[in-house]
């Protein structure tokens, strides 16, 4: 089976060494050990601290991620592509999408029914979808957050009606922005968080995912800039002073680079 160490998985996740450290260390996932007591993660670690800092972000309750995290751990197959599982909060679920399915983390049940046989290759997915009057850009948020896993587009399209609605909606935005930047639409991901920015003024977590998106690009200086940007509204952004102290590497800046490590540092031991 295979098997990511720290450095493989912080690339995956795109989350900073010390913020998985501190999800193994509230007691998420405990991963293996290889050569030298190195972590060894795999894949339904993986998934697993994706969807436990996605959910801590989301201020959802320690109790309750934990008994989702349980169930999770429990239920997800153990190969599968990380892009092939989308994991979000939805009222007071935890769904998982995969491929077209989507299904409660703490039931397992289905949100989908199944037409066809699956040994020749005629699995047809049908959906009863209730009719629904979205009238306001919060209907409008929660939909593109329902449709994510199995239609993108329409996601994306749901995105948008919010913002049309509520243009200063930063989650909006930032779910908007980060849907394009998966799909490989950075030119469009980058003109949606800008977007949003001039609209709903300066947002820490807008700029980091500006950040993340120019980087992508090759455009390290505006990343770098853009990071600085979300560290001065956010001082105890960690995953920012980590990136900022990478690209100052890359950059030729070494006193910026140590000057950033220690920060990233410090606030690791500061438990935030």
């Amino acid at each position: 089976m295979v098997d990511y160490g720290l450095r493989e998985a912080a690339k995956l996740l795109r989350l900073a060494p010390g913020t998985i450290r501190r999800l193994i260390r509230a007691g998420f996932v405990s991963p293996s050990r290889g050569p030298r007591n190195a972590w060894r993660f795999s894949f339904r670690d993986l998934i697993v601290l994706r969807t436990a800092q996605s959910l801590v972000a989301a201020n959802v309750s320690p109790r309750r991620v934990m008994r989702s995290i349980r169930e999770l751990r429990r239920r997800l197959p153990s190969a599968m592509p990380l892009s092939g599982l989308n994991i979000s909060a939805e009222g007071d679920h935890l769904v998982v999408g995969e491929g077209t399915a989507r299904w409660h983390a703490e039931s397992g049940q289905y949100l989908l029914r199944f037409h066809g046989n699956p040994a020749d290759g005629s699995l047809r997915v049908m959906e009863t979808r209730r009719r629904e009057q979205l009238s306001s850009a919060a209907d409008w948020f929660d939909r593109g957050a329902a449709l994510e896993a199995a239609d993108a587009e329409a996601a994306l399209a749901a995105y948008e009606h919010a913002l049309a609605l509520e243009p200063g909606m930063p989650e909006a935005g930032i779910n908007l922005g980060r849907l394009l930047h998966q799909l490989g639409r950075l030119t469009d991901a980058e003109q949606a968080y800008r977007g949003a920015l001039r609209i709903s003024g300066d947002d820490a977590r807008l700029l980091y995912n500006l950040g993340l998106v120019l980087e992508d690009l090759g455009r390290r200086e505006e990343a770098f800039n853009a990071y600085e940007a979300a560290l001065r509204l956010n001082p105890r952004f960690a995953d920012c002073c980590y990136n900022l102290a990478l690209l100052s590497e890359a950059l030729r800046k070494p006193r910026e680079a140590i000057r950033y490590m220690a920060q990233y540092r410090r606030l690791l031991q500061s438990g935030k």
